[in-house]
């Protein structure tokens, strides 16, 4: 009896190891807090906590050690891999909005921002491209 399983038994674990058309399944996801260059331009400089947590939004990281700063990450990732990804951070000084500094840039020129564009992934270059 356990000669005749074992042939069964090596059959079964030999088919299951080489499957080359089955691959997981990676879903979509989309983490963090979705910051738009409309929503930067309505920041103004002096605005208070309460102010921009209307306009952005509950920041993703609150720093314990940092009070004076917010910190709103936005991570998006297809398949696997990261296809999009933004990083804001909103400076408070006496409990005023003092500057902003990351990657999304105010529609308007106006605002207190200090934005500087980062490289962004290289699956996001396409979609900023279109965007222009």
């Amino acid at each position: 009896m356990l000669l005749r399983a074992i042939p069964v038994l090596a059959w079964l674990v030999a088919g299951c190891t080489y499957v080359p058309l089955l691959t997981p399944y990676k879903m979509d996801i989309q983490q963090g807090n979705v910051v738009t260059k409309e929503m930067v331009a309505r920041l103004e400089r002096g605005m208070t906590r309460a102010q921009v947590r209307f306009t952005l939004g509950t920041p993703m990281v609150v720093d314990p050690f940092r009070a004076d700063r917010w910190d709103y990450v936005y991570l998006y990732m297809k398949g696997g891999a990261i296809t999009e990804q933004r990083r804001i951070v909103v400076v408070f000084k006496d409990d005023r909005l003092e500057r902003i500094e990351g990657d999304v840039v105010p529609a308007s020129a106006g605002g207190a921002t200090t934005a500087k564009p980062a490289p962004p992934a290289d699956g996001a270059r396409s979609a900023q491209n279109a965007e222009r």
